[in-house]
């Protein structure tokens, strides 16, 4: 069995405890969609891409701890994930002058996951979860809300399954920097690397 190494750095710090108050911060000063992200994933070849995800939960208990978010695994970055599990996240709080970078290791949630958040979803979500070719070519808008609309009759007011294509991955993170806008541009920058011991902190130079 896989266990945590200890999760505070030699000054007591936890990395991910800070992320979770700067993002309880963020919850009550952002105006929109404080858990939005940038995913930088990469091809098998080494070609970068990067695009908004919406963070839904930092998890505790899996080992290494992790950041979690969800797509649709046919979309181009299920594809590159599946094919080069490493990625970046880089989160932005403009009313807070704060952002967090975080970069590790790519693991899939469990299916009992990817169920209960699929779920908690509104129904019009999860309809479109089933009518949307993510990432694929779209010859018309009208193609799309047909395909809303045969996925609506389809399932009625019945209800509608997670699709087998649709599930999360886990970030489970290596290297987390904490960045803080500190006048005349000597901005605060905290990173953490994970050891065999726990997490080792440096300060870098802005």
């Amino acid at each position: 069995m896989d266990t945590l190494p200890p999760t505070h750095s030699p000054t007591g710090e936890d990395p991910i405890a800070l992320f979770e108050a700067w993002m309880a911060e963020a919850a009550t000063s952002e105006p929109n969609d404080p858990n939005a992200v940038c995913l930088a994933t990469a091809t098998p070849d080494g070609r970068p891409s990067a695009r908004m995800v919406l963070l839904k939960g930092v998890d505790r208990e899996r080992p290494g701890g992790g950041f979690v978010f969800y797509t649709n695994l046919e979309s181009r970055k299920g594809g590159e994930l599946s094919a080069n599990p490493q990625a970046a996240l880089c989160f932005h709080w403009k009313t807070l002058q704060r952002s967090v970078r975080v970069e590790g290791c790519i693991a899939p949630v469990s299916a009992a996951e990817a169920d209960a958040y699929y779920a908690s979803r509104a129904r019009g979500s999860r309809i479109g979860a089933w009518a949307s070719k993510q990432s694929r070519p779209l010859e018309s808008r009208f193609a799309l809300e047909k395909a809303v609309a045969e996925q609506t009759l389809r399932f009625g007011l019945g209800e509608i399954p997670r699709p087998e294509f649709w599930s999360g991955f886990c970030l489970v993170p290596a290297r987390i920097e904490l960045w803080r806008d500190m006048p005349f541009r000597l901005h605060e920058r905290r990173v953490f690397h994970r050891t065999a011991e726990g997490w080792a902190l440096e300060m870098l130079y802005p």
